[in-house]
């Protein structure tokens, strides 16, 4: 029969469960965002003490033969996780926890590291490269290769990759010809601070411009 005593700390601990998941629930996994829901999951788990259990696999062992200690750690452990691997699950995609509903925290986090902080380092790597490789072409509108720069920061930016806003900008200056170095200057003499998406209407109104005198430049055709 329980106590008083027991039936508080049992109220407590639900209660503390409870919170924790409700933190790690403000992170949901749907396959890109890893990096941002293990640091979700590690901080909560962390605040219980209940990390170790990410790192550490839980070994079975033989209740017949294990000394009172060894019984007692086993069981902690077997516990922890079994509530981890429950949070870890519920904050998962539905088609997601289908895949992982019987895996233990260690197991778990092993795969899902393969799986998916390898696949987003390589998606991130590529699209980087893609960005900071990608020039102009010849013939092309400057507002389309402005887009397309926008396009690569946008791919960024879903695989949860925190890009700087000026940092998008100086790259799309250095993707420009040479003929948008007055632009540059100018634009860097007049302190502007814009955004990505407003900087193609500078650009716009600038490669206008530029076509403006391109065609004012060329002489009359001579009378027939």
């Amino acid at each position: 029969m329980s106590t008083p005593n027991d039936a508080y700390g049992s109220s407590s601990n639900n209660n503390n469960n409870f919170s924790l998941l409700n933190i790690c629930l403000r992170v949901t996994f749907y396959s890109t965002n890893y990096n941002d829901w293990m640091r979700n999951i590690k901080m909560a788990l962390r605040f219980e003490d209940k990390e170790y259990v990410l790192e550490k696999e839980l070994h079975e062992i033989d209740d017949t033969k294990a000394i009172v200690v060894e019984l007692a750690e086993y069981r902690k452990q077997y516990n922890d996780a079994t509530k981890v691997a429950c949070i870890m699950v519920a904050t998962m995609t539905p088609e997601i926890q289908r895949f992982y509903e019987d895996y233990w925290p260690y197991e778990m986090n092993k795969d899902l590291v393969e799986k998916y902080h390898q696949r987003a380092r390589q998606d991130k790597c590529e699209v980087v490269k893609s960005l900071i490789t990608c020039k102009m072409k010849d013939g092309e509108s400057v507002s389309s290769h402005a887009q397309r720069m926008q396009r690569y920061v946008e791919r960024l930016l879903k695989i949860n990759v925190n890009f700087d806003e000026e940092l998008a900008i100086d790259i799309v200056f250095h993707s420009l010809p040479s003929c948008y170095d007055q632009f540059i200057l100018t634009y860097h003499m007049n302190n502007q601070e814009t955004i990505l998406a407003q900087l193609q209407n500078l650009l716009r109104t600038a490669e206008a411009g530029m076509k403006g005198k391109s065609i004012a430049s060329t002489p009359a055709a001579a009378p027939v």
